[in-house]
């Protein structure tokens, strides 16, 4: 236990001397694009739009808040955006039950994903990268399989309310949103197990020596990651009122990567930053928004991220 509290305290101390794009440059840059919409952009201000925009990010965001997990301990997934179509075709086998049973057995289906990756990764000595990748493939072709490749569209006002509710005014996309995203940073900033998930990522063989089990914490993180993807399935498919195993979830790992690597949290591990996670894909998705409302052609807005994206990675790099 006194090694790992040392662990612990070295990573405490390596907090001090980090300083993430998240604390002053990503906020300044949102701040700065949004002024520029209030001057440029119709409409940009009005409520509606602020919430449709909060709503375009609220799937890429729950997948990045998990991705964010799994980066910070050194690893890597790439199965998120199937595990959102597998997500999404489950509902649809559920549709006859409750909303309740609805939503938990899909997640409950997703949940063996995330534990059969984090199986291979922690206790077989697979990479994350070849593991995740496997999984893509499988997913997809397991959510295809199930529909036959087809799209499955249906009407179900209560699963429907998940995508395009709202309570108190509030859409209930940005409502799971905000109350997953702080759920998440008190578990990273206030517990032990948030902790050890920075420990590994700092030093993963230090974090193994101080008798922290990094292949339970591994497990839990890659489980964290598909229940957070499977959500975002639920909300993606509630908002089409289908299930298209194809395209639902498409190379949404890139963006949440993205997301990551813009947020602040180093991919090479450590800390992870959860709010900053939010703002960078509230930066991504305020991109396209604004290319789309002033009817920009969208590859532009690729090379605007792209240099984003660079230039986060040599504000962050090592010194």
């Amino acid at each position: 236990m006194a090694n790992s509290n040392a662990v612990v305290s070295e990573t405490k101390l390596k907090k001090q001397t980090e300083f993430p794009l998240t604390k002053a440059i990503l906020p300044a840059i949102i701040l700065l694009l949004a002024l520029f919409n209030v001057l440029v952009t119709e409409n940009f201000f009005a409520l509606q739009s602020l919430w449709n925009l909060l709503i375009l990010i609220s799937t890429t965001a729950l997948v990045a808040i998990g991705m964010t997990l799994v980066i910070a301990t050194g690893g890597i997934d790439l199965s998120v955006g199937s595990i959102m179509a597998v997500a999404a075709v489950t509902s649809t086998f559920l549709l006859e039950t409750n909303l309740f049973i609805l939503v938990a057995g899909t997640l409950g289906v997703c949940l063996l994903f995330g534990i059969f990756n984090g199986a291979v990764i922690s206790y077989i000595g697979v990479q994350p990268i070849i593991a995740t990748l496997a999984m893509m493939i499988a997913g997809r072709g397991l959510a295809q399989v199930a529909t036959e490749g087809y799209l499955i569209s249906f009407s179900n006002p209560a699963y429907g309310f998940i995508g395009k509710g709202s309570i108190a005014g509030i859409p209930v996309p940005v409502l799971i949103l905000f109350i997953v995203a702080a759920l998440i940073y008190t578990v990273v900033k206030h517990t032990t197990f948030g902790r050890y998930v920075e420990a590994i990522g700092d030093n993963e063989r230090a974090a193994n020596l101080a008798g922290i089990n990094v292949k339970l914490v591994k497990l839990i993180v890659y489980s964290i990651a598909a229940v957070l993807a499977a959500l975002a399935g639920l909300i993606e498919t509630s908002r089409l009122a289908a299930a298209d195993a194809t395209r639902i979830g498409e190379l949404i790992e890139l963006d949440a990567i993205a997301a990551v690597v813009v947020g602040g949290t180093l991919m090479t591990g450590g800390r992870p930053y959860i709010w900053g996670t939010v703002m960078g894909a509230l930066l991504m998705g305020l991109i396209t928004v604004t290319f789309i409302m002033n009817d920009i052609p969208h590859p532009y807005s690729l090379v605007i991220k792209a240099f984003i994206i660079i230039g986060a990675i040599f504000v962050q790099r090592k010194k």
